[in-house]
């Protein structure tokens, strides 16, 4: 069997460069050779997931099929490449060290000290090298800066496999920043040296550079660079910002990038040309038309909290010929006040995820808007409980309608805690986390959208429908159209007689990818770009 090769992706000069791209782009150029990748986060921070984390500090947490809570790269990761991420796909620091300390108490080092080197670095190789079995590729990503006092125990590790392997077998490449000082005219190398300086400290000289850059690196820079960093010129690479994210593989591949990769990892295989990638690229290009949808939700002024539903909005768009321009809403600001004056020209609203009680009456207003003027709603995981309460309160009449989450002393609980639910076992968790079916009832939306009656999606929350109000609720018109059968859990909801409104306890948004747009914002947005002009 031929020798797993590891690719090692490092970060410098400060943060927010693009690792996750750069590690999902050099992942998607692979597979287009026909490589089985895999790919690996590590994170430094001592949390043991960002489960727990809030999204203003981190951004969104991905949720993968076998329910782990992970860092928004691997979202990434399976948006460019057909890999699907599982639990030992992403560790970060705390997991790490809880491995080890648990290993310790049960006397696995036989009285040893315990040490940095070599039982975390041990086990961090270990993480590495079990994403390693099966494939041909791994990417690992390490997160955070070259010189975080955090990282050093990773790049430590990183550096040992490449001296424990064959020299072909590890490739380590380096991100760093080229910035362009618009008062002196030029693009400065200076950072970009130091990074890699620091890189070689550790004892780990860098493969490959990836640089970060406003416009393309001429020639003689990346000369430079290429003498500074102890490099061959064919192994620095303009990584220029563009239109889409989705276009840094055909940049890298214009680079050169791929034919360097192999040539290092003494690596052949035939060529694809990503064909569709770039005709999808050059469709999403050439977009012209807009549909404006309001995502109603919490944390709103941070982008990464909702990546892979921008992401999966844009996908839609894309499939629907449209480009969607996204009217971001706190809804705080929606608790009181004329709402006609901020929707009067959305084609669509959304409600995503979230929990705590902040800015949940605003999205209940939201709701009310687009239930009763009739405009498109798509409501997710939270937006989806909202949606019924809204529901529940303004046409059932219950006008203390909550649920136990916000209002624990209401009589009218819509939503409730998994282990308050009489006909549910203890899960072994306080959330519902991960992949779990779905029946769907024929004659449905949902079940026209799907075109199938079983479906498997993604779930991350931890309250639950009460089915005390469930007859209540379809017999006024709000109709359950999907439910979990192991444990008849409600999973969807939708408005009988509405041109579009339905509300889905999972989160599709992370199944959604460029060329396999996800079904549900495929029928949201195709309806949105029928709603008449309301300026």
């Amino acid at each position: 069997m031929a020798k797993t090769r590891y690719i090692f992706i490092t970060g410098g000069v400060l943060s927010s460069l693009g690792k996750g791209i750069a590690a999902a782009s050099i992942g998607n150029l692979l597979e287009s050779y026909g490589f089985r990748i895999g790919m690996l986060k590590l994170d430094p921070y001592l949390n043991v997931d960002p489960g727990t984390m809030s999204p203003f500090q981190h951004g969104e947490v991905f949720v993968t099929e076998d329910g782990a809570e992970t860092d928004l790269d691997l979202g990434h990761y399976e948006r460019f490449t057909t890999t699907e991420t599982s639990q030992k796909s992403n560790w970060t620091a705390g997991r790490i060290y809880e491995r080890v300390i648990q290993k310790e108490r049960r006397g696995d080092f036989l009285g040893k000290t315990v040490q940095v080197i070599p039982h975390v670095t041990d086990e961090i190789k270990a993480a590495v090298f079990a994403v390693g079995k099966a494939v041909d590729v791994v990417l690992i990503e390490i997160g955070g800066t070259v010189g975080d006092i955090e990282s050093l125990p990773f790049l430590e590790a990183i550096r040992q496999i490449g001296l424990e392997l064959d020299e072909e077998q590890v490739l380590y490449v380096h991100l760093t920043l080229v910035p362009f000082i618009k008062t002196a005219g030029e693009l400065k190398t200076k950072p970009t040296q130091h990074s890699v300086k620091a890189l070689q400290e550790i004892g780990i000289q860098p493969d490959i550079l990836l640089c970060r850059a406003e416009t393309a690196i001429p020639a003689e820079i990346k000369k430079k660079i290429a003498l500074f960093a102890n490099l061959k010129e064919d192994a620095v690479v303009s990584a220029i910002d563009v239109d889409t994210i989705y276009e840094i593989p055909l940049i890298y591949r214009k680079e050169g990038l791929d034919a360097t990769i192999l040539k290092k990892l003494k690596l052949k295989g035939d060529r694809g040309q990503l064909r569709e990638w770039s005709r999808w690229v050059k469709r999403v290009k050439g977009l012209s038309r807009e549909v404006t949808i309001a995502i109603v939700g919490k944390y709103v002024s941070h982008s990464d909290a909702y990546k892979s539903l921008f992401e999966a909005l844009f996908h839609a768009g894309a499939e629907n010929h449209v480009r969607v321009r996204l009217e971001r809403i706190d809804s705080d600001a929606l608790v009181s006040g004329d709402l006609r004056g901020i929707f009067h020209a959305v084609d669509g609203i959304l409600v995503p995820g979230g929990f705590g009680i902040r800015g949940i009456e605003g999205m209940i207003r939201a709701v009310e808007y687009a239930r009763t003027r009739a405009i498109p709603f798509f409501g997710i995981c939270l937006g989806m409980q909202v949606a019924t309460i809204e529901f529940a309160r303004h046409v059932l009449g219950l006008a203390d309608a909550h649920s136990s989450e916000f209002d624990p002393r209401t009589g009218s609980k819509i939503f409730l805690k998994l282990r308050e639910l009489h006909n549910v076992d203890d899960m072994g968790h306080n959330m519902r986390l991960g992949a779990y079916s779905c029946i769907l009832k024929k004659q449905s939306l949902a079940y026209r959208v799907y075109r199938q009656e079983k479906i498997t999606e993604r779930h991350r929350h931890r309250y639950e429908f009460n089915p005390e109000f469930e007859y209540k609720l379809e017999n006024k018109g709000l109709r359950i159209s999907g439910k979990n059968p192991e444990r008849n859990l409600v999973e969807i909801v939708e408005l009988a007689g509405h041109p579009w409104f339905l509300g889905c306890q999972f989160h599709p948004e992370f199944k959604s990818r460029p060329l396999r747009p996800h079904p549900l914002f495929v029928s949201f947005i195709e309806h949105a770009k029928r709603t008449p002009s309301r300026s």
